[in-house]
């Protein structure tokens, strides 16, 4: 989508704030709206049938997100999480089928969804597969995208526990993976909790080595 069609799409509703933590689209809910990211970062998250949570992507701004859902009239596969404050605007689903109809976007659209499905569903195959210090280190550079910069360093504002249920796995085995990691400089650990991340290309080096 262009960027003359994104304003008049962003137009279509006015501009909100969403502080972090707050949930912005929840799996299971309609497709009543789909919103505009217009400035802010988002963790995309698949909760399983026992409660375990898993990441699947971080969306940033200028992301449409909650499409899929309105464009196939079914329930939301996954569930976006402001990871910071972030400005959205809410496009009540008649409207944007009326903006999609419109202009001819639906094939696009579709396209774009598909490649999301798929991009999710290699996440999932990693984490059903993969030990964990691979899914913690592919975890923390999905993370990076969304973390604050501080010169060289990112802050990923979340606890070992949020951590190790994102990657489906127990906080000792968690712990574990972060030891090397943080001996070795790559990464330090937060007074609040969460984790300082200095060399993301070592920690992902060393843990497909260990594979």
């Amino acid at each position: 989508m262009g960027e003359q069609l994104w304003s008049q799409l962003r137009d279509l509703a006015p501009r909100r704030v969403r502080p972090p933590r707050s949930v912005l689209l929840r799996q299971g809910d309609p497709g009543t709206h789909v919103i505009l990211l217009d400035s802010g970062s988002t963790l995309v998250t698949l909760t399983g049938t026992s409660g375990e949570r898993t990441l699947l992507a971080v969306r940033g701004a200028g992301e449409l997100l909650g499409e899929l859902a309105v464009l196939d009239s079914q329930p939301r596969t996954a569930s976006v999480i402001a990871a910071e404050t972030c400005y959205v605007h809410i496009i009540p689903a008649t409207d944007f089928l009326t903006f999609v109809d419109k202009h001819g976007l639906l094939t696009a659209l579709l396209r774009h969804a598909i490649a999301r499905v798929r991009e999710a569903e290699t996440v999932r195959l990693e984490m059903a597969t993969a030990p964990v210090a691979v899914r913690l280190a592919s975890a923390l550079g999905r993370l990076l995208q969304a973390a604050s910069a501080a010169g060289s360093e990112y802050i990923v504002r979340l606890t070992q526990t949020e951590l190790s249920q994102m990657i489906g796995a127990s906080r000792n085995a968690v712990g574990a993976a972060l030891r090397p990691w943080r001996e070795r400089g790559w990464l330090a650990t937060e007074a609040a909790g969460g984790l300082v991340v200095r060399d993301i290309a070592s920690i992902r080096a060393h843990a497909y080595a260990q594979r």
